[in-house]
């Protein structure tokens, strides 16, 4: 079990999740407050953080349809005391790993 959620990412991966957060921002997907942005940015921090490392240079380059799929699906699975993901949801852009690297 995790004792505490990690929100270390590399200043790359970290700079493509803000350029996520402002394509979120742009579909509406998230409000154009700070605690939208925020809580949008820790989601997916906490995410790629904590056993589901996303690819958000794919992610950003996705059609609407499977950016939105990814984004609304982490939202509704996360568990924010774990920063690990529920009910077997697996992000279309998470980065592969083992053989399918």
């Amino acid at each position: 079990m995790i004792d505490s959620v990690s929100f270390e990412i590399s200043d790359a991966d970290r700079a493509l999740m803000r350029d996520c957060a402002d394509r979120a921002e742009t579909l509406g997907v998230i409000g154009t407050d700070i605690d939208a942005r925020i809580s949008f940015e820790m989601d997916m921090t906490a995410t790629h953080a904590n056993g589901c490392p996303m690819d958000f240079a794919r992610l950003l380059a996705a059609d609407d349809f499977n950016f939105l799929h990814d984004v609304y699906g982490i939202a509704r699975h996360l568990n924010r005391e774990t920063g690990e993901l529920l009910d077997m949801f697996r992000p279309r852009f998470a980065r592969k790993t083992g053989r399918a690297a």
